[in-house]
């Protein structure tokens, strides 16, 4: 079994051992020392907090807000640090050792509790990247594109072999039009598709954010757990999942569109994803029946699809969504992702896409964001006006005490998906 480093007992020991190594090199022989250790763990947090000031307040380097919570842990990392240095000086060699052992104790400390505020990794294969999921061997490969309205189970009775559980896989969905360089995709099938009949089914496509990797949706986003909740409730039918690759590398930003530099990442999931989907399950064509859910790059993604292609998706779960496709700034964003072209820019952006295509006969958008995400929910709220303006059934979801991270994804999912499983027709 692989070590949980987002739960005890892995918590409360780091946080011991940090504590009794705070108090070792605390206590010093004369009170001056200790005094002075006292005053450079002060040093050493100030820098903490000019640091995260600087980065997050000034710069924006990260292009997020930090939470209360990994702020505090931060500048209790660098406070450790300067305890630790202080102990470098006029001290006993094993001092000195225990000294510098302790620093990345204390990183090792305040990363696991930046992690748990984050909520993205659960273990070590989680941080190294290792994809848990096996290659998904089809149960029933049978391609259909069925014209069912949204009445999933009418043709279609639950067996009483029908797992209690879907199941998650690997899978390569190959570029033939696009030639994009993309990543293995990860797939969820619902209980009701591992069936040897399975019924016609709906479709959500996933995004994580970037950097990122599809495997993310899954194991910090754990979408199969929600999906999994729902068909417990509804004879086994949830949508099929397709966690398909729009970045081509973690570092790389194609913004799902075409371009020159990042590739043809629209043409990979509007034609050739679709294609591998529809000729392996069997899916309804009613645009209302599929989906994209995403998070931050992968929810702006979400965002763009449900606006520009209303005769392909019909609904999108955001979850801290950008207003539009950007690399940061926006003459960098047009120099390389629009070929030099504002106007290519500017009809690209959902605000665009909304009038282009207004009034929306059957659309749903459900953006999340967290409580202490200023920025984003700033962004949200525009988007949801937007929305509402055209036709779209816009709903905006605060998450409570979080942030731009994984808590707020995993609040989204369980309180948007019902939102646009009921636009997708799987409730009433």
């Amino acid at each position: 079994m692989t070590l949980r480093i987002d739960k005890p007992p892995f918590l409360v020991a780091v946080d011991v051992l940090s504590a009794v190594l705070v108090l070792y090199l605390l206590v010093r022989p004369t009170l001056r020392r200790t005094v002075a250790g006292l005053l450079s763990a002060a040093a050493g947090a100030l820098i903490g907090w000019l640091v995260s000031w600087l980065l997050v307040d000034v710069f924006d380097v990260f292009g997020v807000t930090l939470t209360p919570v990994t702020r505090m842990w931060a500048i209790l990392a660098f406070a450790g640090i300067g305890l630790a240095i202080a102990n470098l000086f006029r001290s006993r060699w094993w001092r000195k050792v225990v000294a510098v052992l302790s620093i990345p104790v204390f990183v090792l400390t305040a990363g696991a509790g930046i992690n748990v505020d984050f909520g993205e990794y659960r273990d070590l294969n989680d941080v190294l990247g290792v994809v848990p999921y096996p290659a998904l061997s089809f149960h029933a490969e049978k391609g259909e594109v069925a014209d069912i309205g949204t009445d999933y189970a009418s043709t279609w009775t639950p067996p009483a072999s029908i797992p209690a559980k879907g199941k998650v896989g690997v899978v390569r969905i190959p570029s033939t039009e696009s030639g994009f360089a993309a990543r293995t995709a990860v797939v969820y099938l619902p209980p009701a598709a591992l069936t040897a009949h399975p019924p016609v089914l709906p479709v959500l496509y996933a995004f994580p954010g970037q950097p990122g990797a599809p495997a993310d949706v899954f194991t910090a986003g754990r979408i199969n757990q929600t999906m999994d909740a729902f068909a417990a409730q509804h004879h086994g039918i949830a949508p099929i999942v397709v966690a398909a690759d729009q970045l081509g590398g973690p570092g790389r930003n194609p913004m799902c569109v075409n371009s020159a530099a990042f590739g043809n990442s629209a043409t990979y999931l509007l034609k050739d994803v679709p294609a591998w989907i529809t000729a392996h399950f069997r899916v309804s064509s009613d645009p209302a029946a599929w989906g994209v859910f995403g998070y931050s790059q992968g929810a702006t993604c979400a965002v763009q699809f449900a606006t520009g292609h209303p005769e392909r998706f019909g609904s999108a779960l955001a979850s801290s969504s950008e207003l539009g496709p950007t690399l940061g700034d926006r003459a960098t964003t047009i120099r390389m992702g629009f070929g030099g072209s504002a106007q290519a820019f500017e009809d690209a952006q959902p605000a665009h896409q909304l009038a282009q295509h207004a009034p929306y006969r059957n659309s749903t958008i459900v953006l999340g964001v967290g409580q202490n995400d200023a920025k984003y929910t700033a962004f949200a709220r525009t988007l949801e006006a937007d929305a509402t303006k055209a036709g779209v059934r816009a709903t905006l979801l605060i998450s409570p005490g979080t942030a731009h991270d994984w808590n707020t994804v995993r609040h989204t999912l369980q309180y948007g998906f019902p939102l646009i499983a009921a636009q997708m027709g799987l409730t009433s």
